[in-house]
């Protein structure tokens, strides 16, 4: 059954559209990030699913009620901003329990329900303490504590860990991931940060200009975007521009713009003989060979060798003056190719695939 249900919601300021003909659906305990970068439409959308900016057109329903003209505080919904806006005058306890008290909760309820919430976080503990003795990362799961307290069927979430630093963000992730999995309430997160999408979500809606380019799962989103787009923002894209060359036995045949052709696997999209793409290769796909053959068959300079960890990441300055990212795992007993040195980058037939231009 779904929680949310978004039909043709249409924003307009004057002669720009914030969020176009948006159309969404969002299931029961589900988890879906808002992706994409500024300026695409993503908090615009959040805050009209609050309740907090009034749609020109389409409507809105949460949990089958159609609340497209409802005031926030009528929506049965939380929201967890990227500043933790607590209420720095009063304790941990008194933070998350003021969402009980405003609905008038008796008082020993809001003794246990802020005893369980701060049990769910896993911070017991810090109850009498002040905000301002807490670090960011503790004080985003007070604010995420006192969101589920009282129980809404659904939490917004705008930019949660934006003010976090590299460290605080990867453990919040793993942390909300597990809040989200433990409690079952359905979560709408808005963030421009790809890793966080792909780690918490079950899927995700890219959007451009406020409408939604492709909905899907983190694998749907990286291993078949449906537009160079897509492919370039999830994750890293080399992309060539080629010409559909013709058929061969269940591939095409495509030619690239240094006169080599290659076969690849037919896309989702209508691809006549003739007709102009972008060929999509993910760097960890490819991989470099000292000398030209069927399958390595673009000339290049090995610009910049850069050792990350596990991996080792080649940047290849191409014959046309474009760069070809290839990524490889490290193996320590292996030669690597000397930097300033002719390379040829190729990949596997099924590793690539067709996309229409943007």
């Amino acid at each position: 059954m779904s929680m949310i249900e978004i039909e043709r919601l249409t924003k307009s300021y004057g002669d720009f559209l914030a969020v176009a003909e948006f159309n969404l659906t969002v299931a029961k305990g589900e988890f879906v990030s808002l992706l994409g970068p500024s300026g695409s439409g993503k908090t615009t959308l959040l805050n009209l699913i609050a309740g907090m900016t009034r749609p020109s057109s389409g409507t809105i329903r949460i949990d089958g009620v159609d609340v497209t003209n409802l005031p926030p505080s009528k929506r049965d919904l939380g929201m967890v901003f990227q500043n933790y806006a607590l209420m720095p005058h009063m304790s941990v306890f008194e933070n998350i329990a003021f969402p009980l008290r405003v609905r008038r909760v008796p008082k020993a309820e809001i003794k246990r329900r802020v005893a369980e919430a701060l049990d769910l976080i896993r911070m017991p503990h810090v109850a009498a303490r002040m905000p301002r003795e807490l670090s960011g990362g503790q004080q985003q799961r007070i604010s995420l504590a006192r969101c589920m307290v009282y129980r809404p069927a659904l939490i917004l979430m705008d930019e949660p860990l934006g003010a976090l630093d590299k460290k605080l963000r990867e453990e919040m992730q793993i942390e909300i991931s597990r809040l989200h999995r433990e409690s079952g309430i359905t979560m709408l997160c808005v963030t421009h940060d790809q890793e966080e999408a792909l780690s918490m979500s079950d899927r995700i809606v890219l959007m451009r200009e406020g409408r939604c380019v492709q909905v899907g799962t983190a694998d749907e989103l990286y291993f078949n975007p449906a537009s160079s787009y897509v492919a370039d923002f999830i994750g890293h894209s080399n992309q060539l521009p080629c010409t559909v060359a013709g058929e061969a036995a269940e591939r095409l045949v495509i030619a690239l713009g240094n006169g080599s052709s290659r076969q690849v696997p037919h896309p989702a999209f209508p691809a006549a003989q003739g007709c102009a793409a972008m060929l999509h290769v993910r760097p960890e796909s490819a991989n470099i060979a000292a000398a030209p053959d069927e399958t390595h068959a673009l000339k290049g300079v090995l610009e910049t060798s850069m050792v990350v960890g596990s991996c080792i990441k080649h940047v290849v300055r191409l014959e046309n003056g474009d760069t070809f990212l290839v990524q490889e795992l490290n193996h320590r007993l292996r030669a690597r190719p000397v930097l300033g040195s002719t390379v040829y980058v190729g990949w596997p037939a099924d590793a690539a695939q067709l996309l229409p231009v943007d």
